[in-house]
């Protein structure tokens, strides 16, 4: 790690961290002054380096060079450096000849001795299960942490065709493939989508009991310790070396119960605990906005489900939730029927009850089978890391406006998180720091914040009034939008499209849109 900063006078100052690994060199030279920090000397440029501004600082990485240091400062010593940074500095053109400087600075975080890297996965979701595997995969002493080993979460189950291929989801798990699916408006309009797919892309419907599972236990099969127990509290270090200490309870071989209290230490603690993140709470990460999910599973006859055998539908309209949508989604011998709700949440059975008659000739003779209700958040934490503690999946706030999508970031989060800590750990030799931790979600935010930001504006402009999901609906029914959609979702990619389709769907969508408005101000009349 290399800090740099303006001394107080004109001169440059940089930092340069040093360890057992990289001793600190004799002060003999006259242009170095020691720093009063610990574990950190300081070299000040102090002659005629004035008013560097930092667009002159520029840094690379080059091949490592040992003899860098050995004519001008002998008593640095580079052959222990791993590492290496360049820094050259250009000062502004002046009369006096300037020497050019290399300051180079090496990993410094301590080797662990003994023993391999600590981490604790608190959740076994999508993504816990995900983080758990890369991180034994990758060396680490690895601990998951789940109270509900069978838990069924109401979810309504889809994932990308990408998540398929990339966390290699066995077809078999995979309960139906659907390939239509209709959205169908607040005045009972149905559109049918998936006009665009292609003959091998489909969306996959899972029951969350089998997926998760699965994830578990092959997180166990490559070495991660799955841990039946409830998370309660941790002690927080005061150090970057100390342990996390996990109070939890143990419910390993117990039927029921009060658990067994018991402690574990770790080096760093990944949190995949939901919406309800206790280990949110522990690091002060702040609330956020959360929905209400509702979803009851009905077996219906079956020449009923073959209706829904590769079709799934989504209503809109203010019945079935002010501000969401409704869904029938089918799974392997039932259906999965629900909603759910931001702003009204005292009233969520009273949408369930509208969601399941707007599909009543559809699911008339069904049976409900589980009720099921969950929070899903509705933005990220204002806070996602600290220390050496970093969440994932719902319990850092990632579901997606619009279409309230998790599973498939839940898992991917989980996995992003996990490979910067091995990365980090030199797979699990090193301790980590928050830095490492801090990629990935300079990573997160950058490949999925356009996904975000995008959903939130359809939500926003679609979801305000039954006029406009009208106008939503309407546009449904153009082949561009459901391509672009389509093919959004199942690569989870913002997809650039044509400049002249994306003109007439301004046009058309601007034209939607101002039919909507007009037919609520008719609407409006009616009321009065």
């Amino acid at each position: 790690m290399l800090l740099a900063r303006e001394h107080i006078g004109k001169s440059r100052e940089i930092c340069l961290p040093f360890t057992s690994d990289f001793p600190k060199p004799m002060m003999t030279c006259h242009n170095f002054i020691g720093c009063k920090r610990e574990n950190l000397m300081t070299t000040t440029f102090c002659r005629t380096w004035q008013h560097i501004s930092h667009s002159k600082l520029k840094i690379r990485t080059p091949t490592p060079n040992t003899n860098t240091y050995h004519h001008h400062h002998p008593k640095i010593y580079p052959h222990k450096i791993s590492t290496l940074n360049t820094i050259h500095l250009t000062p502004k053109p002046t009369t006096t000849p300037h020497r050019k400087f290399r300051v180079l600075a090496g990993k410094f975080s301590p080797k662990i001795q003994g023993r391999n890297l600590r981490v604790a996965v608190i959740g076994g979701g999508p993504a816990g299960g995900a983080a758990a595997e890369t991180l034994a995969k990758g060396g680490i002493e690895t601990y998951l942490i789940e109270r509900k080993l069978d838990n069924c979460k109401p979810c309504g189950g889809a994932i990308p065709l990408c998540m398929v291929g990339e966390f290699d989801i066995p077809l078999d798990i995979i309960d139906r493939r659907v390939t239509k699916m209709k959205m169908i408006s607040p005045s009972n309009v149905a559109v049918d989508i998936g006009r665009t797919l292609k003959p091998h892309e489909y969306i996959g419907m899972v029951r969350r009991e089998v997926l998760d599972a699965y994830l578990r236990d092959r997180a166990k099969q490559n070495g991660a310790n799955i841990l039946n127990g409830l998370f309660l509290k941790m002690d927080i270090p005061k150090d970057n070396t100390s342990p996390y200490v996990l109070h939890y309870s143990s419910y390993d071989g117990k039927s029921g119960g009060v658990g067994e209290k018991l402690t574990l230490e770790v080096d760093a603690v990944i949190g995949a605990d939901g919406a309800n993140s206790r280990v949110a709470k522990s690091i002060d990460a702040g609330d956020y906005e959360y929905a209400i999910a509702f979803q009851e599973r009905i077996k219906i006859p079956d020449n009923k489900m073959a209706y829904y055998e590769n079709l799934a539908e989504m209503y809109v309209g203010d019945d079935v939730s002010p501000d969401f949508y409704g869904w029938v989604f089918p799974k392997c011998d039932h259906v999965a029927v629900g909603t759910g709700t931001v702003t009204h949440k005292g009233d969520i059975k009273k949408f369930q009850l509208a969601t399941r008659k707007r599909a009543e000739d559809k699911i008339l003779g069904g049976k409900i089978i589980r009720v099921e209700a969950h929070p899903i958040p509705e933005h990220p934490r204002p806070r996602r890391l600290s220390g050496r503690v970093a969440l994932v999946g719902d319990a850092a706030g990632y579901v997606t406006k619009c279409s309230g999508e998790g599973i498939y970031f839940a898992a991917k989060s989980g996995r992003m998180c996990a490979e910067a800590i091995v990365e980090g750990s030199e797979n699990g030799k090193r301790m980590v720091e928050e830095g490492d931790l801090r990629k990935y979600l300079e990573k997160w935010d950058k490949t999925y914040w356009p996904t975000y930001k995008v959903l939130d504006v359809l939500q926003k402009v679609f979801y305000r009034s039954n006029p406009a999901r009208e106008a939503f609906v309407e546009m449904c029914a153009d082949e561009y939008v459901q391509k672009m959609t389509f093919d959004s979702y199942l690569y989870k990619t913002v997809v650039p499209g044509n400049p002249l389709e994306d003109l007439k769907l301004a046009i058309n969508t601007i034209g939607s849109l101002v039919r909507a408005n007009a037919l609520r101000r008719e609407m409006d009349k009616l009321n009065v």
